[in-house]
């Protein structure tokens, strides 16, 4: 095995390993989507639509990443700890 082989297959592991351990919760998912729906809109952060919508939504997760979803609609991705609200 040539030197650069194995130094890739252990970087490749690593980030392997640091994707399964920081895949993001559901908690950490919906927390994301009440902040992002309140600071887009006051009225949305007035009547709690953040809350109301994070509380309908579906975790999925992917082992590596993770998404919500609301009936056909995906609401938020994450992987590697960050999770990500989509318009």
């Amino acid at each position: 095995m040539s030197r650069s082989f194995l130094t890739g297959a252990i970087v490749g592991a690593a980030l392997l390993g640091a994707a399964l351990l920081l895949n993001p919760s559901a908690d950490r998912h919906r927390e994301k989507i009440k902040t992002v729906l309140a600071e887009r809109s006051q009225l949305n952060a007035a009547f709690g639509v953040g809350a109301l919508v994070a509380f309908a939504s579906n975790y999925h997760s992917l082992g590596l990443a993770s998404y919500t979803t609301a009936g056909d609609q995906t609401l938020s991705f994450g992987v590697l700890g960050m999770v990500f609200v989509l318009d």
